[in-house]
């Protein structure tokens, strides 16, 4: 096809945070623009927002309803959604335009429950749309080299992972001051069943079987809320017990003074171990018995040598940072070369599929169900649901 893909979005109206990164990073290579959207709950704001986007005006619609049944009327209608609104909205609106027959682009956690998350993909499989979900992490260059490194069997047997993601952002009660990333996401009508482990917990979880290919077998998890009155959890432990015999743990806070966003990982093997973290996320260490430390290094030659995935999802030179948007900007790149190929009667290929999707969405609902029933068991062990 010789056009740009044509977006749509649902959320990211003005001042929200998530949603302007979705339209940074989608439009990052050129291939995708946006033409459509209800971008917020309040029709003026959505308005509003789409004046701000100089999106023609009978584009900005007053809801999603409203934006499906006009949209579908267009000979020029949109390609696909993408879904920014708070959690509570994700499993309606995205069903919505699947039904309707456009591919979903949808944040995550995908829905308010494991059924749901079930329920959607069903829809998904049924609609034979493409639908990403966007745990953003797995579009760094490094994760993609970690991954490819045990895949190709560098670690060997893999015996432990830790992986964690702390924050301090809600150490004091701001959701009471009315800011409103801390509101929706401090609320369970808004935000599901877990807080900080729904939140980011979904994202850890998320990055260690990306890289690891493993699964969860059963968990053992300790949730707290420590800020009084808060409704639902700000800290959070877990032990994980993994397929093929590795253990694990995986902890997350919101809490934690002085912690910015400090998702990080380390994968032990019984030949090498391998350590990444997003606050520096140009680099992965690589360590073996009796051998210096080495650090490979993003966007050097060596890197597109060891794994095709990282060369593809890096951009600039050596040395330059690429970080956090990018990484958004290459599940929007795979996931647009998806649509596009299934425009142009193509299977896609291995590295355009390399995107989150409905089965990682139904993997993060079944994790927070889980965590959050072994908590409310008194920190006991819990068998991981069959997904």
């Amino acid at each position: 096809m010789n056009r740009k893909l044509r977006m749509g979005m649902v959320g990211g109206g003005p001042g929200a945070f998530i949603g302007e990164v979705h339209r940074k990073a989608a439009r990052m290579d050129g291939n995708i623009e946006i033409v459509a959207g209800a971008f917020h709950i309040d029709p003026k704001l959505s308005h509003q927002m789409g004046q701000q986007l100089c999106i023609d005006p009978s584009r900005a619609y007053d809801n999603y309803e409203q934006m499906i049944a006009r949209e579908l009327k267009r000979a020029d209608k949109i390609d696909f959604v993408a879904v920014t609104t708070p959690n509570n909205w994700h499993f309606p609106i995205a069903k919505a335009f699947l039904q309707a027959g456009f591919n979903v682009m949808c944040e995550k956690p995908m829905t308010m429950s494991l059924k749901e998350a079930k329920d959607m993909a069903k829809i998904v499989a049924k609609s034979g749309k493409v639908f990403g979900l966007m745990h953003n992490y797995p579009g760094y260059p490094m994760v993609k080299l970690a991954r490819d490194m045990v895949k190709q069997g560098d670690l060997g047997k893999i015996y432990k992972i830790v992986v964690q993601y702390p924050q301090g952002w809600l150490v004091r009660p701001i959701e009471k001051q009315g800011q409103q990333q801390a509101s929706w996401r401090t609320d369970p009508k808004q935000s599901g069943a877990a807080g900080c482990m729904g939140d980011i917990g979904t994202h850890a979880e998320n990055l260690a079987h990306y890289i690891t290919g493993l699964e969860i077998e059963e968990l053992c998890a300790d949730l707290t809320s420590f800020i009084p009155g808060r409704l639902l959890d700000d800290d959070g432990n877990v032990l994980v017990r993994w397929s093929k015999g590795a253990k694990g743990i995986l902890h997350t806070s919101q809490v934690s003074i002085g912690e910015e966003n400090g998702l990080a990982i380390w994968v032990y093997g019984e030949n090498k171990a391998i350590e990444w973290h997003q606050e520096h996320p140009n680099y992965l260490y690589v360590k073996e018995i009796d051998a210096p430390l080495q650090v490979w290094r993003r966007g050097n030659g060596y890197i597109g040598a060891k794994s095709a995935a990282a060369a593809r999802a890096t951009r600039i030179p050596a040395g330059h940072p690429e970080a956090f948007i990018e990484a958004f900007a290459n599940n929007y790149l795979n996931f647009g070369d998806t649509i596009r190929a299934k425009l142009d009667g193509r299977k896609p290929t291995e590295l355009e599929l390399d995107f989150p999707g409905v089965k990682e969405g139904v993997t993060g609902m079944a994790f927070i169900e889980t965590v959050v029933k072994s908590s409310k068991l008194g920190a006991k062990w819990v068998k991981f649901p069959k997904i």
